[in-house]
């Protein structure tokens, strides 16, 4: 077995459910400790995140990642169990396969080759890991990068291993996100008796002709970058569970990805608008997951570009679809910011896995990367 695919089993055999690390960090810092990585480990509340650095220089490079891996869900479900790391038929399975240890993997792997190749690199090199990305997101990347800002120590490019790819790995490239914002909705309402309506005032009833014309709305059309954004409500709940009840509230959750031709603000002050000229009583609670961010060219971009057509033979597509990552509190700083990584088919699914070729491929890829970027300055 290559090392890409020992390092990647010996993460994943780790149960590290969100904000638990299970121990990944102190062996992936064992491995950067030995090639001369300064390894910093930051704990905020119940998160553990690492920043380990090798050199002092400017640029600086860096690999963002999370430890951290969603619910497995009933086990018995699983082919194989969830946690062993099993490799059969060429591929690795067990939760946090693709979702992103054999990325972590392939950074540790890719630097070590690069390393050996060019011990006076230009620059630095990083990695940025966290055990909160999975979860709330508080205490994880987020608050790196306010250390990091808060000393001026300032990333130029970082590629994050999100699983990006469809058909065959490297064939998409993240270069940026959509911003996430959830709206939680009260709409207030007089509890009452269904043979006595005019006692009551139905909430339901007095919300509906409000969300429909919600739903309705083409908030805009998107642009070179983006697709239009989208509103989609993920659950309606009201009434106490008996047919001869008028609910006395209806609560909405519902969220909106949007582009970069919306602000947080301008949405904020659009639904507010329309509830209002609908005349309803309602309570509107607001959370914002992360802004829309774009790079839309230069180094990074040139050098990933670059290395996939060098290692696997074709030119990968970039665009911005998807959910959102850590890019987004990265990205803000002024970095480059790209995301990368294997096959996205089976992240969150019973059965997770990750093939063993990709990865090798995929720490092939980082190194080039690295060797375009650094080994020349």
């Amino acid at each position: 077995m290559s090392p890409t695919t020992e390092l990647a089993q010996a993460l994943i055999r780790r149960p590290s459910n969100t904000p638990d690390d299970a121990d990944c960090q102190p062996l992936l810092c064992e491995r950067l400790s030995a090639l001369g990585f300064a390894c910093e480990p930051m704990r905020f509340g119940e998160v553990d995140n690492l920043w380990a650095r090798h050199g002092s220089g400017g640029p600086l490079f860096c690999f963002a990642g999370h430890t951290d891996v969603v619910p497995t869900g009933p086990e018995t479900k699983w082919r194989h169990p969830p946690f062993a790391a099993t490799l059969s038929g060429g591929m690795i399975y067990g939760r946090g396969a693709a979702d992103m240890k054999g990325s972590i993997a392939a950074f540790i792997t890719a630097c070590e080759r690069f390393i050996a190749s060019h011990p006076q690199h230009g620059g630095s090199i990083a990695l940025l890991l966290t055990s909160d990305e999975e979860g709330p997101a508080v205490d994880g990347t987020v608050r790196v990068i306010e250390t990091l800002e808060g000393r001026n120590e300032k990333i130029d490019w970082c590629l994050v291993g999100e699983p990006t790819s469809t058909a065959r790995v490297g064939d998409v490239v993240k270069n940026g996100r959509r911003g996430s914002l959830s709206g939680y909705l009260t709409i207030k309402g007089v509890q009452g008796h269904v043979a006595y309506p005019h006692l009551a005032r139905n909430p339901v009833h007095q919300a509906a002709p409000a969300l429909a014309e919600l739903v309705a709305i083409e908030w805009d059309q998107g642009n070179d970058h983006f697709p239009p954004t989208s509103l989609q409500i993920a659950n309606i709940n009201a009434g106490t569970g008996a047919s001869n009840i008028i609910p006395g509230e209806l609560e909405v959750m519902f969220n909106f990805r949007f582009s970069t031709e919306q602000t947080e603000e301008g949405l904020r002050q659009q639904v507010a608008a329309l509830l209002e000229r609908h005349g309803l009583e309602y309570e509107l609670r607001w959370s914002l997951s992360g802004n829309p961010f774009l790079t839309e060219g230069g180094e990074l971009l040139e050098a990933t570009t670059a290395a996939i057509e060098k290692i696997c033979g074709y030119t990968p597509e970039v665009n911005t679809a998807g959910g959102t990552s850590d890019g987004r509190f990265i990205a803000p700083t002024g970095a480059q910011v790209l995301e990368l990584g294997p096959l996205n088919t089976t992240i969150h699914k019973v059965d997770e896995c990750v093939s063993v070729a990709d990865l090798n491929t995929l720490s092939a890829i980082y190194e080039q990367i690295l060797v375009r970027l650094l080994s020349t300055r």
